[in-house]
């Protein structure tokens, strides 16, 4: 597949080796090499939409929503890391391409990394956004934990509602939804516009694949900080340029090992922004993806 200037928006459905079938999108105009964006969660789908479009004149955009989620096929599985990385495969092929950048984020970072590591040969750039570094939760999930209760506490009825969500074992799916916006609402800085960007976050809303959630969050507490994992990022021959919001309340100096482990890894810090920084500071994100995509004309 050959991107020409003139491409514009085009969705559809690309078959995993396994047969399920994933929903992918692009747009964008260009013809330089597409950024393929990977979504966190895990367990939720692409909401990248006003990103692409932020970027759009920049570079095409490749988006997909990992299996079992979203707008890709219900299935039982399996959920592995293994398995996401042969899924985020299939996508570039499913494109026609030889390499791509890649950008995740949260996890969707761990799992941009992870393609990364495991088939350096067709990455030619990685955008590491507002992941939690390669060491174990013990560095990051205690102080993300009180992170969270002192900012969602900044409105005690928000709190009080969210832990009555919380412990609901069957809630109803505009329970999950609302739940779910008053957890993403911590994700923000700006605290009066919280809600609206969460708000937005839910909009289309799909629901939550619990179990991909539950079984691959396990998987990173076995696997994630392993004595391996350095000597596999110093071996790493692709550039990295990693992007934190400051004031992101899983603490950043998480990241720090991963960025001594790399490298060729640069780091850029937007200082008033929080997990998805580019919904909160979209042209210092901007700029900073334009740099670690080489794309001139924002320099």
């Amino acid at each position: 597949m050959t991107w020409a200037a003139g491409d514009e928006t085009a969705a559809g459905t690309v078959p995993a080796d396994d047969g399920v079938r994933l929903w992918t999108a692009r747009s964008g105009r260009g013809g330089r090499e597409p950024l393929v964006l990977c979504h966190g969660g895990p367990g939720l789908w692409d909401m990248f939409g006003e990103l692409a479009e932020l970027l759009g004149d920049l570079t095409p955009v490749i988006r997909w929503d990992q299996r079992g989620c979203g707008r890709s096929e219900r299935c039982a599985g399996p959920w592995t890391t293994e398995r996401f990385v042969a899924d985020l495969d299939a996508v570039r092929r499913h494109h026609g391409l030889d390499r791509m950048a890649l950008l995740g984020h949260s996890w969707g970072a761990q799992l941009a990394l992870s393609y990364a590591l495991a088939h350096p040969g067709r990455v030619s750039a990685l955008v590491y956004v507002a992941g939690t570094g390669i060491g174990p939760d013990v560095d990051w999930h205690p102080a993300y934990e009180r992170n969270f209760a002192a900012r969602l506490g900044e409105n005690p009825e928000h709190l009080a509602r969210w832990r009555e969500l919380q412990d609901r074992p069957e809630p109803t799916e505009a329970e999950e939804r609302e739940w779910a916006v008053l957890h993403w609402s911590v994700e923000f800085v700006d605290r009066e516009r919280a809600l609206a960007h969460a708000e937005a976050m839910a909009e289309p809303w799909f629901g939550i694949n619990h179990a991909c959630n539950r079984t691959l969050n396990a998987e990173r507490r076995r696997t994630w900080g392993t004595a391996d994992l350095p000597a596999a990022c110093a071996a790493l021959d692709v550039p990295v340029h990693i992007v934190d919001g400051a004031q992101d309340i899983r603490p950043r100096g998480a990241v720090d090992s991963l960025h001594l482990a790399l490298p060729r890894a640069r780091r850029t810090v937007i200082p008033h922004a929080g997990h998805l920084p580019w919904v909160e500071e979209p042209k210092g994100f901007r700029e900073a993806v334009a740099d670690a995509l080489g794309t001139p004309e924002l320099r």
